[in-house]
């Protein structure tokens, strides 16, 4: 089976972006991760081809998957038989914001 070709739009430290390169872990796909936060070019190009400046986006083939989680990017492989099954679990979660936008714990309080 012929790899595809990947260019990833991925910031250093979110979680998005870790669950995508964790999926390309996973499957063993090469790519190139292309940082959108330090680079303004690299995000410029991304916003450019995907229409929106939401990340991660992952462009396959010249296919772009916009604003995905790394299950999404799992889902569009699989069903375009890019890769084959595999049971091996993903290193890091694949559908997880970054730290900064998890909601926050509170305890539930119940009025009487």
């Amino acid at each position: 089976m012929n790899k595809p070709k990947i260019i990833a739009y991925l910031k250093p430290s979110c979680g998005w972006s870790q669950g995508v390169r964790a999926i390309m872990r996973k499957y063993d796909l090469p790519y190139e991760d292309r940082d959108i936060i330090n680079d303004m070019a690299q995000r410029q190009e991304m916003i450019e081809k995907s229409g929106q400046m939401l990340s991660p986006c992952v462009e396959l083939n010249g296919h772009i998957l916009a604003d995905v989680s790394g299950e999404e990017v799992e889902a569009y492989l699989l069903a375009n038989g890019l890769v084959s099954v595999n049971e091996r679990p993903a290193d890091a979660p694949t559908n997880q914001p970054c730290a900064h936008e998890m909601p926050a714990t509170a305890p539930i309080q119940f009025h009487r």
